[in-house]
């Protein structure tokens, strides 16, 4: 019996001394530090990014300007050709034919026109002398003009029987790559066709099309003081390829549209980029990286801030404590970077990190680095 209130009073003052131990343990409060960026206004490169789409120098079309058979297909779909080269040949035999009507035709009134040169010279002779009259002289020598006349008119069919010839071998008009080829040996085809040969595509240079919006437009033009500065003093261009590869050649800007389509309310420009290796095709895509140089911008990481509805805050440190402030930015550098147009200050001190954690009011402590 006195074993067990031996132990329950044993309890009792372990309890005791427990819980005043407790009570003599100070509190710890963790508290989170977190990074801070003080906005300065700097002189930057900001990056902005464009859609575009990709073309050769020329995308020529090629239709025949003759009608009949395909007989022989000269190039092959992707081939490199040369400016004159032949593309293809169409059926040459009723062409040859006409050119050698044309040409008998030719020495028929080349013939004809000596005659009457020899009858018109004869009736000069005889008028002469009184043998043959006013009329016979005047009928001769129009006789002589009409041969002339005819000669003329045989020698330009025998030249468009030439060109005709000409046209059955379908030529490249220009350096470039060969398209597909939807007609084939044995396929007629007339100039009438609903759709090209084949299209050769000069990419020696190619043609980098994209879009201004409006506004953008306006913020170039007063960068440089006129669109003529633009072009000249506008830096290098990159262009990005769909697999996100940085195409190793630079671009330069070469037009401005002086319109802005009504529908879209953007203006097109164009920059050229060599294409020595051939690694650009005609009528792909990609993005043109244009640098643009900001002096005395605000600029944040986007890291920063935090979206509410579509619209745009950071945490401004005011009196230790974290407090929101909505901004208007610009993105650039695909989003990756902001330039504050309205919200901040030069000076104001914004957490930089964390954002997405925070609450109104909450303490902040400014992380050492």
């Amino acid at each position: 019996m006195m074993n067990k209130r031996w132990m329950q009073l044993l309890g009792i003052i372990s309890c005791a001394a427990l819980m005043v131990s407790c009570k003599q343990a100070p509190s710890v409060e963790m508290e989170a530090e977190y990074a801070v960026l003080q906005v300065q206004p700097s002189d930057k490169v900001i990056s902005t990014t464009y859609s575009a789409t990709i073309r050769g120098r020329q995308d020529i079309d090629i239709y025949p300007q003759v009608s009949g058979f395909i007989t022989k297909l000269c190039v092959e779909e992707g081939q490199v050709v040369r400016r004159g080269q032949v593309l293809f040949v169409i059926d040459q035999v009723p062409y040859q034919a006409a050119l050698q009507t044309a040409e008998a035709n030719v020495e028929a009134a080349t013939a004809s026109l000596a005659t009457a040169k020899l009858t018109y010279d004869s009736k000069k002779e005889l008028r002469a002398r009184n043998v043959v009259s006013d009329f016979d002289l005047k009928t001769a020598e129009n006789n002589w003009l009409s041969a002339k006349a005819q000669l003329a008119q045989m020698k330009a069919q025998e030249l468009s029987a030439r060109n005709n010839l000409s046209y059955t071998e379908v030529k490249s008009p220009c350096d470039g790559v060969v398209g597909t080829l939807p007609y084939r040996v044995g396929a007629l085809v007339s100039a009438g066709l609903p759709q090209p040969l084949t299209t050769v595509s000069d990419n020696s240079d190619m043609y980098v099309y994209f879009s201004m919006t409006e506004n953008q437009l306006l913020a170039l033009t007063r960068q440089y003081g006129s669109k003529a500065e633009a072009l000249k003093e506008m830096p290098e261009v990159e262009l990005m390829l769909n697999d996100q590869s940085v195409y190793e050649e630079k671009g330069k800007v070469e037009t401005i549209s002086g319109v802005v389509d009504r529908n879209t309310g953007t203006a097109s420009l164009r920059a050229v980029f060599p294409n020595g290796k051939g690694l650009l095709y005609s009528g792909t895509s990609g993005n043109v990286v244009l640098p643009v140089s900001k002096k005395g911008s605000l600029v944040i990481p986007q890291s920063t801030t935090f979206e509410i509805q579509d619209k745009v805050y950071v945490y401004k440190i005011v009196d230790g404590k974290a407090q929101s402030a909505p901004v208007s930015v610009t993105r650039v550098n695909g989003g990756q970077e902001y330039i504050v147009d309205n919200g901040l200050q030069a000076g104001d001190v914004i957490v930089a990190e964390g954002v997405g954690l925070l609450r109104e009011g909450t303490p902040i402590k400014i992380k050492q680095n």
